[in-house]
Formats: structure tokens, C-alpha cells, sequence
């Protein structure tokens, strides 16, 4: 997909990896937005973020201070030199933060899953030139992404950055959003000059890993981090666990190792070869397994048998995921590898009930 983007940089800001933008969930007071910025900035970040309207899943949460808080930004623009940043999800939002001078805006998941609402934001943002970040929808679907982008840039914006908070879940996870780092790789393979940050504090839910999550980001040549920090974690309104003290990112930031990604690759070249025919090889057995498949579909319409055999798929799937975990091979990536191989069989049986 060809977009014509522009840098998001802003004017001061290092373009080096990573880009970081931090400060607290929720602005709640002058007092702490403008004590965590000044830490914030004498440890050199330059751009803050806070939240000025808070979406929250249930009514009766602390859902945002409001405009009011918007003349706090500007109190920290003018008092630090810091750029700052809030998220919107009306066109009144939008309204409200240009006519305070808010450098940079970013649109968050519950919005982005909205199609409406989206096109509300673009329609706002008409002839308007700032940089506008698109979280990741709360559900793990990339063409809704896709499309909030587009959106956005169909208005006339060009400075278009993502940031990947991860995506919601049923199950009770390590992560508060399960990463899928397959997802953003794959818009990265869709849209290469797209920058795209990293949302640490809302892919863990927990500060502790933050630390990890930032350094998978950049080990997979994310552009930028967007940290929840706060002057006093422990005491905020809106996800207290997720939040760390200036400090602390700061130390986080000083251990992050970043890999050169424009290092030759052809000493890899040997074992890429090697990749690729083993994935033929791989493609090879499927199409024989689906095959063997079809014949089994055969027998089951010959003998007027049902496609799903349950306690077969279950012995299946136990037998392989123990195999596989022998291999030191992860269980739940081999069973989800075999869901997938079943799904494909079942469909191809369906097809020789139905001729």
C-alpha cells in the first residue's frame, strides 16, 4: 500500500530509535501533570503525554479532567520546552485540542474499532496539518487498522504514525493485551515507512513489564515507545499498576539495546536458503496430509459418517502438542498449528459431502 507520508518528527526531537513519548494515563491535577513533566523532561524526553478525556469500559471511572486540563499542557510547553500530546475521540476533542496548541494527537483503540467515529476525527482534522498516531484496534482485526488509517489520511493528513497496544482478550493472559506481534509486522510488510510505537504500559498492564516490552519493540525495529509514567504510580486515578516513575523509565530506556538494522544480512543468506526449502518441504507434506484428507472424506460420505470425529481431534491434538513440546517446541503454538491443519481438513471434506 503506497502512502505518501510525511516525518512525524517535530522540530528538537532525535530522530535516532527510539522516539519517546511519556507521562501519565490521566492528567488529574496541575500539580502532577506539571511535576511529571519537569522530571520527564531533565531526563530528556521531549515529548509528554497525558489524558485528557478517559474512555473508561464502565461508567463510574475517572473518565478525564476535561478542557480544563488542556491549559496544563500548555502551562508544561511553555515551562519545560516539551511538546505534548492527548488522545481524541470526538470532533469537539479535536476542536478543543488545536484551539489549546496541543503538538501532537493520537486516536485510541475503543475509537479506532469505530468506523464513524474515525471518520468524525478525519472530517475535524480537514486542512489541519499535525502529526496524528492510530492505536490499534481493541480487536485483532489489521483492516479495520488499516482503514482508521486511511481515513485519517484521506483527510489530507501525511504525518501518520501507530502505536501498537496490543489486543484485547476473554482470557485471563500474562499480558493485559496480548502483543500479536504478527500484526504489526504485518502492517509494517503492508505500509514500510508507517512509524510505529510501541504501548508498553497497556500491552502488560503490569510496570514490571514494561522493561521487556520495551526491548521486544525495538529488537523489532519499532520506531518509538509511549510510556505511561507518573510522579507517583502507586496513587494515580486511572491504571495505577501499568504506570512508572520517571526514573524508572529512564533506567529502562539507559538498559534498552539497540540493534543495528541496517547491517548486511548476506551472512544470512545460507540459512534464509535453508528456510525457504524446508517451507517447501512443509508445503509439500500439507498438500498430502489435505490429500489423505479428502480421501478420508471419501470413506466417511461413502459410509454415511459425520465429518467431526471429537475424541480423534482431541487425541490429536494432546499426542502432537506433547510431541512437540519434547522438540522444545511451544505447546500452544503447536496446537494452534494443528487447529489450523483440522480447520483446513474439515473444509476440505465438506467439500466432498457436498458434491
Amino acid at each position: 500500500m503506497e502512502m505518501q507520508l510525511e516525518s512525524i518528527l517535530l522540530p528538537g526531537v532525535d530522530a535516532q530509535r527510539p522516539v519517546v513519548i511519556a507521562g501519565p494515563c490521566s492528567a488529574e491535577t496541575e500539580e502532577q501533570v506539571m511535576e511529571t513533566a519537569k522530571d520527564l523532561a531533565n531526563k530528556g524526553i521531549k515529548i509528554f503525554r497525558a489524558g485528557i478525556w478517559k474512555p473508561r469500559t464502565k461508567p463510574g471511572g475517572f473518565e478525564g479532567v476535561g478542557v480544563e486540563g488542556l491549559a496544563w499542557l500548555k502551562r508544561v510547553q511553555k515551562e519545560t520546552g516539551m511538546y505534548v500530546s492527548t488522545e481524541v475521540a470526538t470532533k469537539d476533542h479535536v476542536f478543543e485540542a488545536l484551539k489549546a496548541g496541543v503538538d501532537i494527537l493520537w486516536i485510541g483503540a475503543r475509537t479506532s474499532a469505530n468506523p464513524f467515529a474515525v471518520q468524525e476525527i478525519a472530517d475535524a482534522l480537514k486542512g489541519v496539518d499535525i502529526p496524528v498516531l492510530i492505536k490499534n484496534p481493541v480487536n485483532p482485526d489489521l483492516e479495520l487498522w488499516i482503514g482508521a488509517i486511511q481515513r485519517i489520511y484521506n483527510a489530507g493528513i501525511r504525518r501518520i504514525g501507530v502505536i501498537h497496544r496490543g489486543f484485547s482478550s476473554y482470557d485471563k493472559k500474562m499480558y493485559r493485551n496480548s502483543p500479536l506481534w504478527h500484526i504489526p509486522i504485518e502492517l509494517r510488510r503492508r505500509i514500510p515507512n508507517m512509524p510505529i510505537f510501541c504501548d508498553p504500559s497497556h500491552i502488560g498492564g503490569k510496570r514490571e513489564l514494561v522493561a521487556p516490552l520495551c526491548q521486544q519493540a525495538m529488537d523489532l525495529s519499532f520506531d518509538g515507545l509511549i510510556v505511561e509514567s507518573h510522579c507517583n504510580p502507586d496513587c494515580a486515578w486511572s491504571d495505577a499498576s501499568q504506570q512508572v516513575t520517571p526514573d524508572v523509565l529512564d533506567y529502562v530506556l539507559n538498559l534498552l539495546v539497540i540493534r543495528d538494522s541496517t547491517q548486511t544480512t548476506e551472512n544470512l543468506s545460507e540459512l534464509r536458503r535453508q528456510i525457504d526449502c524446508i517451507d517447501e518441504q512443509l508445503l509439500e507434506l500439507l498438500a498430502k496430509r489435505m490429500r489423505i484428507s479428502r480421501e478420508i472424506g471419501i470413506y466417511k460420505k461413502e459410509h454415511n459418517m459425520p465429518i467431526l470425529q471429537s475424541p480423534r481431534y482431541s487425541e490429536i491434538l494432546e499426542k502432537r502438542s506433547n510431541m512437540g513440546e519434547q522438540m522444545d517446541l511451544n505447546t500452544e503454538f503447536v496446537k494452534e498449528i494443528l487447529k489450523n491443519i483440522h480447520e483446513e481438513s474439515v473444509r476440505q471434506q465438506m467439500i466432498i459431502m457436498n458434491e
